[in-house]
């Protein structure tokens, strides 16, 4: 892969129009379409490093495709002769290695959520830690209906909005097995998780501090609002055309809840 496939794989992952990276770059449009499509054979180093900058990469992984080291830490000597072995592998070899890891990690590692901090959607409710208590669910009487509170704020299906406090509307739901675990419910916006879900959908949500490895759930992540399945150390969409949020970049990771179901459309 050369450097121009990098540029476009990370425009293609991060969903950056050239239109886009000319405005981030300040490059003229038809510049960076001639370098992109490989017609600029000698282009500017001043512009490979403004694309570099503007995608979030460093220069020397663009140009070379070497590694960012954003852990801050060096091999270990083992690590590096694993390393080594690594890459004498033909592809059959590694996809059974990353299996194996992938399991071990699983197994070892404590999963993210337990770090994850509870966040209310409340403000008065923020400065409070939330105290675990089991959920008490009484008989209802067949046909009887609830009301819970649905709050009106885009949390995000697709790139990320913003989530924040809001004035919430009174909604009445069936009373049964399913709704009965719902605290409250979200409407959310965007195609990231389609087909199970759809813009516009208003889901239901329980609310809990932490949620397992492959439920759906609502994060906030650096002040902005995420539906999405957890992955341990990242944020799945159920729709193949949006990559996954790796959660190590963000300095704030929280779970505002578990979804535990959708309204029907009337």
């Amino acid at each position: 892969m050369d450097y121009i496939e990098r540029i476009k794989k990370i425009k293609s992952e991060k969903k950056i129009t050239n239109e886009k990276l000319s405005e981030l770059t300040g490059i003229p449009l038809g510049t960076l379409s001639k370098i992109t499509a490989g017609i600029s054979d000698s282009p500017k180093l001043s512009n490979i490093v403004s694309i570099a900058d503007a995608l979030g990469y460093s220069l020397d992984y663009i140009v070379k495709g070497i590694p960012e080291n954003n852990h801050n830490c060096t091999l270990s000597k083992d690590e590096l002769a694993l390393i080594e072995r690594y890459r004498e592998l033909d592809v059959h070899s590694r996809e059974l290695v990353s299996m194996v890891v992938e399991k071990e990690s699983q197994r070892v590692v404590t999963p993210l959520a337990n770090e994850l901090v509870y966040r209310s959607l409340s403000k008065s409710e923020r400065s409070e830690p939330k105290q675990a208590t089991a959920k008490v669910i009484e008989p209802r009487t067949i046909g009887a209906k609830r009301t819970i509170m649905l709050y009106n704020l885009p949390v995000s299906a697709g790139t990320g909005v913003y989530l924040d406090d809001t004035e919430a509307d009174t909604i009445t739901v069936t009373d049964n097995e399913r709704t009965r675990t719902a605290d409250f419910a979200l409407r959310i916006s965007g195609d990231s998780m389609e087909p199970r879900f759809h813009d516009g959908d208003v889901v239901l949500v329980e609310d809990t501090d932490s949620v397992e490895v492959g439920e759906l759930g609502i994060f906030v992540l650096d002040g902005n609002g995420y539906f999405k399945k957890y992955g341990g150390d990242r944020l799945i969409s159920l729709n193949p055309d949006y990559g996954d949020i790796l959660l190590r970049g963000y300095t704030e990771m929280v779970c505002c809840g578990r979804v535990v179901g959708r309204l029907k459309r009337r």
